[in-house]
Order: structure tokens, then sequence, then C-alpha cells
């Protein structure tokens, strides 16, 4: 069996996540089944991580396995484009080595979420309005306190099965698209469920003045979800990067 990297990018209005759900549309399906069409034989595919109902993904990174040796791999993105909907458009399949995790494997996933000022109907599903003014200068002071912790149990989602909630925040920084939008980037090894959302949730809650920056830092060392700011809508945020390392690529 030779394993595949496939590299997409979906607009996450119309699923209910990446992950394969009982009850809705996801991703994830919809990459399954278009492979298994193409491929005449049931795929699985394993995604370099869960992003939410409604979350979008300028870049996403699954693998898969089949049995023959693909001659010609443009040749499939190009037939996948014509199976999958509009939303998921697939722009690279390449080879990796048997042993390569599009989940485990990954060295960093970075987001963006982006906030706006003005009300337009082009922004309503990629961008998310906030009526009141906020003091970015305020937030980037706070986002950089990010960096001095590593247990983000604060800003995950209560219940989940993971192990540790410790990730190692390399960026964390808001800057200015335009004038009426405000980008923030954050790039880790690891997240959490939801944490992007809390973490920008809370962030806004300094920006808007109701948070100090002291009592930033002590919501992230109560290690309480309750304490943390509310998650943001999922319909701004993207996932725009995933890296491996390069020995994993033939």
């Amino acid at each position: 069996m030779q394993r595949y990297f496939i590299y997409l990018a979906y607009e996450g209005t119309n699923y209910h996540g990446w992950q394969i759900q009982p009850n809705g549309i996801s991703v994830q399906e919809c990459l399954q089944k278009a492979l298994s069409t193409f491929l005449r034989t049931d795929i699985e595919v394993v995604g370099a991580g869960r992003t939410d109902t409604g979350v979008h993904a300028r870049l996403m990174v699954a693998h898969f396995d089949y049995e023959e040796d693909f001659a010609d791999l443009t040749a499939i993105a190009d037939k996948l484009n014509r199976i999958l909907p509009q939303d998921i458009s697939v722009f690279e399949v390449c080879k990796v080595t048997p042993e390569a995790h599009a989940r485990f494997d990954a060295i960093s996933r970075s987001y963006k979420y982006y906030i706006t000022n003005v009300k337009s109907p082009f922004n309503r599903h990629l961008k998310w309005r906030v009526h009141s003014n906020l003091d970015y200068e305020l937030m980037n002071r706070a986002a950089k306190i990010l960096f001095e912790y590593t247990d983000f149990t604060s800003f995950s989602k209560l219940h989940t099965d993971v192990k540790t909630n410790n990730c190692r925040i390399m960026q964390a920084e808001w800057t200015q698209e335009d004038e009426n939008t405000w980008v923030f980037t954050i790039k880790a090894d690891r997240f959490l469920r939801n944490m992007v959302r809390a973490v920008v949730g809370t962030l806004v809650e300094v920006g808007r003045g109701k948070m100090s920056l002291e009592e930033f830092r002590r919501v992230i060392e109560h290690k309480d979800r309750c304490k943390a700011g509310a998650s943001v809508p999922g319909h701004a945020l993207f996932l725009v990067d995933v890296e491996y390392p390069a020995e994993i690529f033939i």
C-alpha cells in the first residue's frame, strides 16, 4: 500500500465541521466519497485536525492509502475536483512514507480569525462583525502573555478525551488587513478543541475594556474554562497552514 497526502481547501458554511458526524454532512465524508468513487474502492481519510461547524480551511491536509502507485498525481487532483462540490477543492496529492500521519506528524498548525466593523453581504460568512470599538494594541499586549504558558485548559472545550492540555504557541498577533478588518494569527504545535475561538473571545474582552491584562493572565493560570471569555462564532475562523518534516515526503 502506498500512502498519500492530499492538500485541500474548503468553505465550511455548509458543513458540520471536518469530522464525519451521524446527523450532518462533513468535509471528511465528502472527500471519502469522492476518493471512493474515483478509485472504485472504499477509501478512508485521516485529517490533520478537526475544524468545527462552519469553520473554513485555506489548507487542510489528510492522508489515505491505496494499493497502486499513481503515475500522474496532478491528474488525480483534477479528477477529484470534478467530483467534489464547489466549496471543496483539492490542489495537490503527493506520496509520503508508509508511516507518515497527517495528524500526528504535523509540526505546527496556523489559524486566522477575521473581525470587521462594517456590515457587508459579502463578508457575512467569512468575517465576524463587531459593533464596539476594540483596542487592538491592548489585545496584542495580552496575546504576548500567551507565550509565557503551555497549559491552556482555560481555553479548551470541557470533557474532551485528550491526554494533555499543553500547547506550544509560536505566533499570536493582531494585524490590520484593511481599514475595516483586523486579523488574529495564531500558530502552535497543537490546538485544543475550541481553543482558538476561546482565545479570541477572551482577547476581545480585553479589547472592550472588560478585562485587564492581569485578569487575562489569571484566566490562563486558573485553568478554568468558565473564567475565560465566550467562544467567538466559527464562521470567521480559517485553518491556513499545516507544516510537516521534509523527511516524510517521497
